[in-house]
């Protein structure tokens, strides 16, 4: 009981140590990588500056900063210029349509955000209920995924009297499913809309299906290319559904991370045991008891018997 407190109480801590020690060494190691780049892009942008003060006497400096100040602004806002001509058509519906959807999906990319008070205060109240409206939906859509597989695994067992390969076999066909549809063939019409390779494309399904939504890459925004009208509409469902099933693959993830860490638990005191029998420094009783505890934690693990019947979906894939 005392060593159990003991592990207990060092337990946040030692969490809290490998939270933070991670979180540096992913700081280091995209500092590392993003610096230099950052760097040269910066001078490059000074270059490209002085030398247009230089071969152009008559700009003045205050002029030319005021100008590229409002080129930024204005590109934040979602206005590019186009020779004599700007481009516009972020804030139109299909645009704000994709902007409600990352606002309320709390992915966020941050290259678009309304600039009035009455859109702020909006953006606020939309997202207070969105967001929970948002979480209830994805748990519906996640709960009727496992619905799915659990039935055809209950009529794969029946068909062909699978006692233990049907779960299993529905379990990997819904993730290489879910691998397709919503991260290995999406890159595909991002080729072809966006003109990203296959690579930027992925990587966009990853960031924004994990809600990470950094905004370097964001669907419908180059102003040189024509997007179809149901584009944004199936990006839309792409993300919820994606959302939906990524939420279900990290929640299995978090529960294999859970099962290792009861059984290197169960292992440990199994080892206690066998320890304090060796030493006699304490009777059989008690170590039988510590090997019902560890039985019960095992049991706890694995969970009971399967019983093959159809029952409401509860668990990850």
């Amino acid at each position: 009981m005392v060593a159990a407190r003991r592990r207990r109480r060092w337990r946040l801590p030692a969490l809290l140590a490998l939270y933070g020690g991670y979180l540096g060494m992913g700081a280091a190691v995209l500092q590392a990588l993003e610096r230099p780049a950052e760097v040269r892009a910066a001078q490059h942008l000074l270059r490209e500056y002085w030398k247009l003060l230089a071969n152009h006497s008559c700009l003045q400096e205050p002029a030319l900063q005021r100008l590229m100040e409002g080129i930024i602004q204005a590109y934040k806002s979602g206005i590019t210029l186009q020779g004599n001509t700007t481009s516009l058509g972020r804030w139109d519906f299909s645009g704000s349509f994709f902007f409600s959807i990352s606002t309320i999906t709390t992915i966020g990319y941050g290259n678009l955000s309304p600039s009035t008070v009455a859109g702020r205060i909006f953006c606020i109240v939309f997202a207070l209920f969105g967001i929970p409206l948002n979480l209830v939906l994805l748990n519906e859509i996640g709960q009727l995924m496992l619905l799915g597989v659990q039935h055809c695994a209950h009529r794969l067992e029946e068909v062909f009297h699978w006692q233990n390969k049907a779960s299993f076999l529905m379990k990997t066909c819904a993730l290489v499913t879910g691998l397709l549809l919503f991260l290995l063939l999406p890159p595909l019409l991002f080729s072809d809309k966006e003109g990203w390779s296959y690579d930027e494309g992925f990587y966009y399904s990853f960031i924004t299906l994990s809600t990470i939504g950094f905004g370097d890459y964001v669907i419908g925004m180059n102003p040189d290319r024509t997007y179809p009208s149901w584009y944004k509409n199936v990006i839309s469902l792409w993300i919820l559904f994606g959302m939906a099933w990524l939420a279900l693959v990290i929640k299995f993830c978090i529960n294999v991370l859970e099962s290792s860490s009861d059984f290197c638990q169960c292992n440990k005191k199994s080892m206690e045991m066998a320890e304090d029998l060796m030493d006699g420094s304490k009777n059989s009783v008690t170590g039988l008891q510590n090997a019902e505890i560890c039985s019960d934690n095992d049991t706890k693990m694995k969970g009971p018997v399967e019983s093959h019947s159809y029952t409401a979906p509860t668990e990850a894939l």
